[in-house]
Parts: structure tokens; C-alpha cells; sequence
């Protein structure tokens, strides 16, 4: 590598390269403006290389300049920041700047015009911070690489433990042409500037520090010389040339050094970092800004006003253009970047993010669009031009034809994408695309591939487990069996005991005692669950419910002691435990097994070890199943058959019966079913006609009970009163829909049907019911209560319809009728013979301003203290803040109410 000339220090020259017209005089000219705010921000979550923010503010939340909105989610992420004070208006898909012109999630802020600053932790004395802290500092301030794609500064400035950063390098050079921000930074803000790179060079304690600025930029390498002052950094200026901009190629000119081929500069002991994100670093640090806005370009000959304006984070495109005047007329192609990288931007609606670094709105003069692409013909051109010493050509043709292997053998991925083959291409081809296109396949392929590789290894995993259970069974088979045979011989050496010497069973419970038993359970997770409630919020309503709730509480109880104690529960007959519990396990074995070959058989293309393993499966499911019932042929029949086994078989087979009515049903309302799910679906039918059957031969050999217990009358009545509650409550919420689907008036429909069963089935139980000792209301407290309802239903419906915004003859027909209800229930009052109920009237002082904004203040402390303090990973300081804020602003209300 030969060294150019240069008296202020030795520089290198990289291969290939191009000069095109630069136009950066449009730009540079006037200082930087600042661009007007816009009343809406956009700020997608995703503005970065990694994993996209996740947002910690919900929709209606105010939010002021330079809170977080979103934290990182993930090692390589970053957080993202309010640029202006307002409110949380939407959260979801917006538009996003990319080629594609896709939509992406985003945070969309409405400004209120205050632009009011969040508390900020400034550190002037940076170096009394350990190198975590200030590392941390940098990470919360959601900083990324404002030069390039975007690659999070505090990830890129972890550095490698077995790897030591010697060299730092600060690139000035803007390549690109039409790009003038970092230019104009670099005069404007060149003390600020090497201020962050103090604090980077304080961090990494790099050996040297290079700054690489190219000789088409004279005001800012003075700029930067002048504020150098006694600092050892070296400014290193060389000749322009396209694209030196580039990591790589920046390195190599300014150290002679290359980076290996799929390698990073940190893997040679260097770091780059662009100009715009060293004052970012300044403005985190000392200020304790965070990442807000950013230098923007504003050229293009379609513009009247050409120009660099610092612009908030989430801006519209359209307000920068109409503010730098743009002339439609003329406009040609908007580009978002430069002519050589950036891409077409097809709607104005897109915000500026932290990568946005050029607008470029072009007349068809001056970028004409390029004449169709010919065949090559092999003339080395873009070769010669390629500053990464690659074989475009030959990239070209293995992209065409999808060769993936060859691509990657000729170093793809070194192609920094920066145009300059295709600028020079006599041919028009656009060979960038290519690159592009077979990039995103190859990272495609690999990440399918590494998807079966997993798939494969928790495969094998599950292989390896079952295998293993499948051994611990036999293993606990084999100890049951041994234990059985040691007992039963044991026994058969024993003297014959007589029959009442027998151990006790042990007592068992009737269905009465358990039902019991589960509503005095039930009712005290309720009362227990409403507790804690009213013990977050105390408020007279939870009070009557836990109130309400610790009775019926207390009334179970009493009931299931007063069960206990009138019916002690019977012992049932002992079973023989060893040939029940082989029975039972080989249903079990034989469920399980079947569950794993439906499981398996609903792969629609399974494999060789998929197919291989079901066959192992079924093979075994025959096996069980054999087992199974030679087991229930052997089990001895037992001499009277007990009321609970009946009970149990009876309540078993309405389980399963339902429990396949219920599937039958979701399977039904697939609209387009596969055949896989027709197979299913039939399958599921026959399984409940064979259900159904066996139900109907347990309900006919059921016998008939001598005499109902009026507590079994009062459960099924109570029962069935919850089931048609139940329905209607979701006939009432389906029937809300305004435009139902198809699946939903099915269901609507087949709702209908179960409510008229059960309210039929209600009935009959009502009837069928003795009469109760309680007196029924009469006439006129059924009115009464009627009236009630009535005016409940009037005052919500004028609720309801206020929030709505109805118009005027609509609220005033709902004020009528709220006014008939209210006239109606005071007859129905009279009528029913009650003493009217005691009217208290309390005086409600309205709220001055000062009071509410006071009270609005401490309202939104306590929420900010609350989240900080459900966050594990809020900073000590941060939470101490909003501690402090909150008694600061309890004692004004307190001072303010106080004084009135």
C-alpha cells in the first residue's frame, strides 16, 4: 500500500473508488436552522440496528421532553425519548422511512406547545464516574450511530474483554454527496464535539486518537484544529474520493490497516465513531439530554431554501419540506440519504428518526433516472471501482442464479453497498439490488436452517425424555409388582384374621358433604380476593362487598359443619388397592399414548423420525390397549355395586359427552376446514354418539332414589338459575356487536337455543319446587323493584349516549324518559307501603383552578412514583426523584387547601 503525500501525517489510499459531483454547496452556505415543531411526532420504535424498543407509556398519558417512552428490549437495543411534552395519543402501526414504504409500530405524541423538560441528571465531572456508570449513562440516552445504519454506540463501545481498543478514530469525512451535516456540525459545534470525544477517550483509554476529515471541508479542519487546544489527538486530512465515508475503508486510510474479511474493526484493536454521535455523547453526559434530535440536510434544486436545520426526533418529512420551500412542480424524486446510498421516499407522511441525516428533493434534471439495464459486457469497470477489491461481475451472475455458496465464496458480505459499481457501469445495471436481494435470501436460508437445527435438537431432547420416563415406569412397574408380591405372600403365611378385626377405611364423603365442601372453598377465595382489593383501595363499595361476601362466607360454613355433623360420612368397601392401581395406570398409559399418536398424526408432513416415532407409538397404544383389557377382564366383578361407583360412572360419562359436544362445536364453526379437520371433526362425532349411548344405558340402569333431599332440589334449582344467567350474559354481549361475522351469528343463534332450553328447564324446576316458607313480595314491591330497574336502565342509556356525543333530540327524548322512570318509581314507592327512604343532600363546593392543577399534579407524581417502584430495573436515583416530587407537590395542595 503505497502513502500519499501529506505534510501533517501519513495517510494511505484505498482501491477503486469514484468522484461524483458533489453539490454540497447548495447546503453549506447559511448556518444551522432550527426546523419548526410540528403539532403530531412519529417516533417508530424500531430506529436502530437490534431488537425494537418496547414502550413503557399507554395511550392518553402525558409525557414530557426527554422522558422515555420505550425502553430497550434486549442487549443490542436502545430506549427512546419524548422530544417534546404532550400526549400519548396512539400506539401502533405507522409510517416508516424505508425503501419498502412499510408501516412499523410507533409512538404518536401530540405536542401541547409547552415544551416542557422531564428532570435531567447532568455530570460536568465525568471522570469522577466509573466507566460502568458513564457506559450506562450512554446506553439510557438511547444514543446509536447517527452516520451510518444505526448500530447502538453503548453495545459498539462494550468493548471485547480478551480485546483492547488502542486506536479511537472520529469520522468527519461525509462522503456522500449533496450531505453537508456533518460539515456544518464540525464548524459550528467542534467544542463540544471534542469534548465527547474526551468522554470516549476517558472510557475505552484508547493509545491515539485519529480524526479523518477529507480536504473538501477547509472550515471545519479549522474549525476542529482551533478548538484542539492541548489535546494529542491527530487531525488527519486526504484527498476526497467515494466512498472513504466507509468503516473500513477510513481505517485503512488513516492506519494502513485492513479488517479481515467478515471481521470487525474491534477484532484489530479500533473503533470508529461518527462526529454527530460524539456530541450526542457530550450532550448525554454533560447535559444529561438524551438523543432528541439530530442534523438534518435539507438540498435538492426543487428546494427554494436549501439548508441544515437540528430537528426533533418523529418530525413529518412534509413539514422540512414545506418549511425549506419545496417547489412540487419540480420535484422529481425525494431521496431520504444521499444519490449514491439513500433510497426513494414515496410518502411525505414518514418521520425524520435518528438515522435521517439528508432529505434530498431532486429535479429530473438533476438526477435523471438511469437508461434501462443492458446485458454486461465484461468490461472490469466496476471492479476497478470497488473499494472493497470485490468481483461485482461475478457477483452479479451468481445472484442471477441464485448461487448462494459461490456468493459467499466470493465475500458478499464485504459489499458495503455503496453504489460506486453501478455508477460506473457503461451497462446501466443496477448491481446493488442484486446484492441486496441475494443478501436478505442467504441470511433467509440460514435462519431456516438454523430453526430445523433446533427443531431437530428439542426433538432428539424429547426423544432422550421420554425414553428416560419410559424406563422410571418400568422401573416403578416392576417395585409396585414387587411390593404387591411380597405383601400377597406375606399374607398368604399370616393366620386368617377374622372380618371385624379389619384396619378401618378410610371415611369417605357424600356428594352433598363435597359439593358443600367446594362452595365454602370457593366462597372464601372470594372473600379473601375482595380483602386484598379493599386493602389497595379502600372504598365504601368494596367494604359492602367484602361485608357481603364474608356472610356468605360464614353461611357455608355452617352449612357444610351442619352436613358434617347430621351425616357422618360412611366408610366405603376397600377395594383391592394393587388391582385398581394397575388398573388405573394402564388407562392412564394407554390415554397418554393415545394423546401422543393424535398429537403426531395432525403433522401434516412429517419426517422420517416423525413417522418413525408414530409408528413406535401405535405399536405401544396396541400393546396398552391389550393390557388393558385383559386387566378389566380379570378385575373380579364386585358383589353389589355401591351408589358412589354408579354416581362416579353417571358423572364421568356427562363429562366426556360434554366434553366432546364442546369440541365438536369449536371444530364446527371453522368455516373452511382442511381434511385434516373433517377427518377430525367426523372422528369427534362418532366418539360422541358411542358417549351419548353409554350415557343413556347409565342414566337407565341408574336406580331411581327412594326420595329427593331438598338440598339436591335447591342445588339443581340454583344451578340451572346460574346457567341461564350465564347465557344471557353472552347472548347480551354477542347481541352488542354491531357487524357480526358469520361464526358470530352462529353462535348468536346457537346461544338463542340454550337459553330457551335452560330457562325451560328453569321453569320446570320452579314448578316442581315446594313451595317456600318465604313470603313472595307483592304486588306492589314487584313494581317497586321493577320501577328500580327501569330508572337504572333510563340513567345509563343518558349516560352512555353523553359519552357518545348523541345530539340534542336524542338527549333530551333519554332526559324524558329518565324523567317518566323518576315519576314512576315515586308512585311505585307510594304503592308498595315502604317508608320513603331518607334523602341526604350534600353541598359539593365546586374545585378553583389552582386546587384541581394541584391535585392533577399529585395525581401523575404517585402514578410516575408507582411505575418506577414496579420496575426491578429503575434507577435508586430515579425513584428517589419521583419520591421527592410527590411530597413536593402534597405539601402545596396541602398549603394551598389550607389557606382557603
Amino acid at each position: 500500500m503505497t502513502a500519499m503525500n501529506n505534510p501533517n501525517a501519513r495517510i494511505w489510499d484505498i482501491p477503486g473508488g469514484i468522484h461524483p459531483e458533489e453539490r454540497k454547496e447548495l447546503s453549506n452556505r447559511t448556518p444551522i436552522q432550527p426546523a419548526p415543531q410540528a403539532k403530531q411526532l412519529i417516533l417508530p420504535l424500531n430506529q436502530h440496528i437490534g431488537a425494537p424498543a418496547e414502550p413503557v407509556v399507554a395511550v392518553g398519558e402525558r409525557v414530557l421532553k426527554g422522558q422515555q417512552i420505550a425502553r430497550a428490549n434486549g442487549f443490542v437495543s436502545t430506549p427512546l425519548h419524548a422530544p417534546t411534552s404532550g400526549t400519548v395519543s396512539f400506539i401502533g402501526p405507522q409510517p416508516y422511512p424505508h425503501a419498502s414504504g412499510m408501516l412499523t409500530s410507533a409512538i404518536v405524541i401530540d405536542a401541547d406547545g409547552l415544551d416542557e423538560w422531564a428532570e435531567l441528571n447532568p455530570c460536568p465531572d465525568y471522570r469522577a464516574l466509573e466507566p460502568a456508570e458513564l457506559l450506562e449513562r450512554i446506553r439510557q440516552a438511547g444514543i446509536s450511530g447517527m452516520g451510518g445504519a444505526g448500530f447502538p454506540t453503548a453495545v459498539k463501545l462494550n468493548a471485547r474483554p480478551t480485546q483492547k481498543i488502542h486506536t479511537l478514530i472520529i469520522n468527519g469525512t461525509e462522503c456522500e454527496p449533496y450531505i453537508t451535516a456533518d460539515d456544518v456540525l464540525m464548524r459550528e459545534r467542534a467544542a463540544e464535539l471534542l469534548c465527547g470525544v474526551d468522554i470516549l477517550v476517558h472510557l475505552i483509554q484508547p493509545e491515539q486518537v485519529l480524526i479523518g476529515i477529507e480536504d473538501n471541508k477547509p472550515e471545519a479542519i479549522s474549525a476542529i484544529r482551533a478548538a484542539m487546544g492541548e489535546r494529542s489527538y491527530v487531525v488527519k486530512v486526504f484527498p476526497t474520493k467515494y466512498p472513504s465515508g466507509g468503516e473500513k475503508q477510513l481505517i485503512q486510510i488513516l492506519t494502513g490497516v485492513e479488517v479481515p474479511s467478515g471481521g470487525l474493526p474491534a477484532d484489530i484493536g479500533m473503533l470508529c465513531q461518527n462526529v454527530g454521535t460524539c456530541v450526542a455523547v457530550h450532550d448525554a453526559v454533560i447535559h444529561g439530554k438524551p438523543l432528541i434530535s439530530r442534523i438534518t440536510t435539507l438540498t435538492g434544486e426543487a428546494l427554494e431554501r436549501p439548508m441544515n436545520v437540528e430537528v426533533l426526533l418523529g418530525t413529518p418529512v412534509s413539514k422540512l419540506l414545506q418549511f425549506a420551500g419545496l417547489n412540487e412542480k419540480k420535484l422529481n424524486r425525494l431521496i431520504m440519504g444521499g444519490p449514491m446510498m439513500g433510497f426513494t421516499l414515496t410518502d411525505t407522511s414518514v418521520p425524520v428518526i435518528k438515522t435521517t441525516n439528508c432529505l434530498l428533493a431532486s429535479t429530473a434534471e438533476e438526477l435523471p433516472p438511469p437508461p434501462p439495464a443492458m446485458p454486461c459486457i465484461r468490461c472490469g469497470e466496476c471492479a476497478e471501482a470497488c473499494p472493497a477489491s470485490l468481483l461485482p461481475q461475478q457477483l452479479h451472475f451468481f445472484a442471477i442464479g441464485q448461487e448462494h455458496e459461490q456468493l459467499k465464496a466470493h465475500n458478499l458480505f464485504d459489499c458495503i453497498e455503496c453504489g460506486a459499481c453501478a455508477y460506473v457501469c457503461p451497462s446501466s445495471i443496477p448491481l446493488v439490488q442484486y446484492y441486496r436481494v441475494a443478501k436478505a435470501e442467504i441470511r433467509e436460508l440460514e435462519q431456516k436452517q438454523l430453526k430445523a437445527e433446533h427443531s431437530k435438537q428439542r426433538f432428539e431432547l424429547r426423544q432422550e425424555r421420554l425414553r428416560r420416563a419410559e424406563e422410571q415406569k418400568e422401573a416403578d412397574r416392576q417395585a409396585r409388582a414387587a411390593r404387591a408380591a411380597a405383601a400377597k405372600a406375606a399374607q398368604a403365611q399370616a393366620p386368617t384374621a377374622p372380618e371385624t378385626a379389619a384396619a378401618p377405611a378410610k371415611p369417605g364423603q357424600s356428594e352433598e358433604q363435597k359439593k358443600l365442601k367446594i362452595e365454602a372453598s370457593m366462597a372464601q377465595v372470594a372473600l379473601k380476593k375482595a380483602e386484598k382489593q379493599l386493602a389497595a383501595h379502600d372504598t365504601p363499595e368494596l367494604q359492602a362487598q367484602v361485608e357481603t361476601l364474608r356472610q356468605a362466607a360464614a353461611a357455608a360454613q355452617q352449612a357444610l359443619d351442619a352436613a358434617m355433623a347430621s351425616n357422618p360420612p360412611a366408610a366405603p368397601a376397600v377395594a383391592p388397592a394393587a388391582d385398581d392401581a394397575a388398573l388405573k395406570k394402564a388407562k392412564i398409559d394407554a390415554a397418554m399414548l393415545r394423546a401422543q399418536v393424535r398429537k403426531l398424526e395432525k403433522v401434516e408432513e412429517p419426517d422420517a423420525e416423525q413417522q418413525a416415532e408414530l409408528q413406535q407409538l401405535r405399536s405401544q397404544l396396541e400393546a396398552a390397549e391389550k393390557l388393558l383389557a385383559s386387566l378389566q377382564t380379570q378385575a373380579p366383578a364386585p358383589a353389589k355395586a355401591a351408589p358412589a361407583a354408579d354416581d362416579a360412572a353417571l358423572k364421568k360419562a356427562k363429562i366426556d359427552a360434554a366434553m366432546l359436544k364442546a369440541q365438536l362445536r369449536k371444530l364446527e364453526k371453522v368455516e373452511e376446514p382442511s381434511a385434516e379437520q373433517q377427518a377430525e371433526l367426523q372422528q369427534l362425532r362418532s366418539q360422541l354418539e358411542a358417549a351419548e349411548k353409554l350415557l343413556a344405558s347409565l342414566q337407565t340402569q341408574a336406580p331411581a332414589p327412594a326420595k329427593v333431599a331438598p338440598a339436591a332440589d335447591d342445588a339443581e334449582l340454583k344451578k340451572a338459575k346460574i346457567d341461564a344467567a350465564m347465557l344471557k350474559a353472552q347472548l347480551r354481549k354477542l347481541e352488542k356487536v354491531e357487524e357480526p361475522t358469520t361464526e358470530q351469528q352462529a353462535e348468536l343463534q346457537q346461544l338463542r337455543t340454550q337459553l330457551e332450553a335452560a330457562e325451560k328447564r328453569l321453569a320446570d324446576l320452579q314448578n316442581q319446587a315446594p313451595a317456600a316458607e318465604k313470603p313472595q313480595p307483592t304486588e306492589g314491591e314487584s313494581n317497586l323493584k321493577k320501577a328500580k330497574v327501569e330508572l337504572a336502565m333510563r340513567r345509563a342509556e343518558l349516560k352512555k349516549a353523553e359519552k357518545a356525543g348523541a345530539d340534542e333530540d336524542t338527549l333530551a327524548a333519554l332526559q324524558q324518559a329518565l324523567a317518566d322512570a323518576e315519576k314512576a318509581l315515586h308512585v311505585a314507592e307510594d304503592a308498595s307501603g315502604k317508608p320513603a327512604p331518607e334523602l341526604v343532600r350534600t353541598d359539593k363546593k365546586p374545585i378553583d383552578e389552582a386546587t384541581r392543577a394541584l391535585k392533577t399534579e399529585v395525581a401523575f407524581a404517585r402514578a410516575d412514583l408507582r411505575r418506577l417502584e414496579r420496575e426491578a430495573a429503575s434507577p435508586v436515583e430515579a425513584v428517589e426523584a419521583a419520591k421527592a416530587r410527590l411530597n413536593e407537590a402534597e405539601r402545596k395542595l396541602q398549603e394551598h387547601t389550607g389557606g382557603l
